[in-house]
């Protein structure tokens, strides 16, 4: 695989800047904002259309944390016309005008390494959460969400929130195509979709090691699943079992793989941070996951990342939690990121979630 980002560090900082300069998206239906919470980068969304009470708040965790170089920070510029576009368009069966978006800025790797990125987006919720009303925001209506590796934080966010007493609680939170483990990377959906872009196999694995600034040598090894020892698997196979995917999911190209590969030591302690709940969200004990809050969930179909959605879906359920599933049929990896191109390429996948979910 060859190496990424091959420009110069000067390069794309100078891009980076370059990008940093480009004004927000104008509408004339909406009020958009540049703020800072405690030092965090955010930018608000807010409908011009007046209303009686207080308004739902979303706050956006964007995907594309990791060592993409000039890319990451594309992807957060990209993302900007999604973010206008849930802004002004009905996501729900509720008002818009009744909700105000908050995508959040956070600090990009490789500048700013792993975790970085959990903490700024956990301190911008929390900065958030306890001046709510100063943006007319009712505390009790706060909604964290996130694509793809902006999944993984906004997980990892809400089971930060569980045992603080100095915060309200989240109303919800909505995990879109989100990457929540790595601890087995032949679930179904690996198999099914292992060659199928934009986030194939090998490639999801090289950007975690990138990501978490680890030697990306050992990517067959782990592929096997060097890093977990029998004792991690017994506990970790009650969560990550195949039976614990529908069947449904199952009938398109998946064979129930081997015996396990023999467990390194050395490989575990590389991949150490990888079964961290900080990184694999699904992990996380049974204690913090009972006291999530109400979840949406979107999978597509022709995704490696579907499976950990599915799982986290019946983690959730095993202890109580409310969940709501969009699955894309049609969808893949990027699906609604994409859609926000809708007028010069057309995702219909994408467009269909964008307009009913």
């Amino acid at each position: 695989m060859p190496h990424p980002c091959r420009h110069s560090r000067p390069g794309w900082i100078l891009l980076r800047a370059i990008m940093d300069g480009i004004p927000p998206l104008k509408d004339k239906r909406l009020i958009i904002k540049d703020l800072i919470f405690e030092k965090v980068k955010v930018r608000l969304y807010q409908p011009k259309t007046s209303t009686t009470g207080q308004r739902r708040g979303v706050l956006y965790f964007h995907g594309g944390v990791g060592r993409l170089g000039i890319f990451s920070h594309l992807h957060n510029e990209i993302h900007e016309c999604t973010n206008e576009k849930t802004a002004r368009a009905p996501l729900s069966r509720y008002d818009h005008t009744e909700t105000l978006l908050f995508p959040c800025r956070y600090r990009l790797a490789p500048e700013f390494p792993y975790p970085t990125q959990f903490h700024d987006c956990l301190t911008a919720t929390i900065h958030f959460m306890k001046t709510a009303q100063d943006y007319g925001v009712d505390p009790a209506r706060i909604i964290v969400c996130g694509d793809s590796s902006g999944g993984t934080l906004t997980a990892a966010v809400a089971q930060a929130l569980v045992n603080r007493k100095d915060v309200p609680k989240l109303r919800a939170q909505i995990l879109i195509y989100p990457f929540l483990q790595a601890a087995d990377f032949n679930l179904p959906s690996y198999q099914q979709n292992a060659k199928i872009p934009v986030l194939i196999r090998e490639r999801t694995l090289i950007l975690g090691l990138k990501y978490l600034n680890k030697d990306i040598s050992a990517v067959n090894i782990l592929l096997k699943g060097s890093h977990i020892s029998e004792e991690r698997r017994q506990k970790y196979q009650k969560w990550l079992s195949a039976d614990n995917i529908p069947h449904e999911f199952k009938m398109r190209g998946y064979t129930p793989p081997g015996p396990p590969a023999p467990y390194s030591e050395e490989i575990y302690k590389l991949a150490k941070p990888f079964l961290e709940p900080l990184f694999s969200p699904l992990l996380c004990e049974d204690n913090v996951i009972a006291q999530l809050p109400e979840t949406f969930i979107l999978t597509c179909e022709y995704d490696v990342l579907r499976d950990d959605g599915l799982l986290y879906k019946k983690r959730l359920e095993d202890h109580g939690i409310k969940v709501t599933l969009c699955h894309l049929e049609e969808g893949f990896h990027g699906t609604i990121f994409l859609a926000a191109y809708s007028k010069v390429v057309t995702f219909q996948s994408g467009i269909k979630d964008l307009r009913t979910t």
